[in-house]
């Protein structure tokens, strides 16, 4: 196979997925668990294009986002490397998730651009997304963020609310909630806290309505992935040990996309 990136990026991607690989092997290990239980989601937030594509091509199979406008761009990009890169073969499959919080608003384009919705977080939202998976005739895999820290810069719901929202969730036939997902407190033993907490509400929510089809706990990043995976993290995000530094501040030409938060 000849690439068209540069063979320093191919060779570091791959580096940085083994190391990360094998962080999750030891820590499922140590847990009494197989890493095939481990989704390792690649979060790419303003990443370059070429990275990416370094990264999928050493075996990366999941993207998570924070923005919907700066993934569409990103997605643009990427299949124009990747073409580039293999102009004799299949590109690798790979999906887009959103993991970062979703206004409403943009309920619509996100159905569009994102296999899965990671991060709901209202009833309205909710019922956003159903309408437009509803008029493209598919069904969408979401997941709930909860808020367990309680802290006021976290997205999510809080925790009493949570029952009542998954309970909603059956009156919409176009969407399938299957994850529950957080960003703890800082600090080990307040992560080990939180997590613990969303595998009992999602050990609890699985036999109560619209709970059915819970079964991933979307937690863990690179500073508390072993933690994670203690506490029975299923999907893991993953961004500076997987691509290094983010390149810019803001959105990926260094600057927030506006309605984007």
């Amino acid at each position: 196979m000849t690439s068209s990136i540069d063979p320093q990026i191919l060779s570091e991607a791959a580096e940085r997925l083994q190391r990360v690989e094998e962080r999750i092997k030891t820590a499922c290990q140590k847990a009494g668990r197989s890493p095939s239980e481990i989704t390792l989601v690649g979060a790419c937030k303003r990443q370059p294009a070429e990275k990416i594509a370094a990264s999928l091509l050493a075996g990366l199979s999941e993207l998570g986002e924070n923005y919907v406008q700066p993934a569409q761009v990103t997605e643009a990009q990427l299949k124009q490397v990747l073409k580039d890169a293999l102009p004799d073969s299949e590109t690798p499959a790979y999906r887009w998730r959103m993991i970062g919080h979703l206004q409403r608003n943009k309920a619509g384009t996100a159905v569009e651009t994102f296999e899965v919705i990671d991060s709901v977080d209202s009833l309205r939202l909710m019922k956003a997304l159903n309408r437009k998976a509803e008029a493209d005739e598919k069904t969408l895999e979401i997941g709930i963020q909860v808020n367990l820290s309680r802290e006021e810069s976290k997205s999510g719901v809080d925790p009493e609310n949570l029952t009542d929202l998954v309970g909603s969730s059956s009156e919409l036939p176009n969407i399938e909630l299957v994850s529950l997902m957080t960003m703890p407190a800082p600090g080990t033993e307040a992560a080990r806290r939180d997590f613990a907490q969303l595998r009992e509400l999602r050990d609890m929510l699985r036999t109560e309505t619209g709970g059915e089809n819970l079964r991933d706990l979307n937690m863990g990043m690179s500073g508390d992935l072993e933690v994670a995976i203690e506490t029975g993290a299923t999907v893991v995000r993953i961004g500076t040990d997987l691509f290094g530094e983010r390149t810019a501040p803001g959105g990926p030409n260094g600057t927030q996309p506006k309605g984007d938060t």
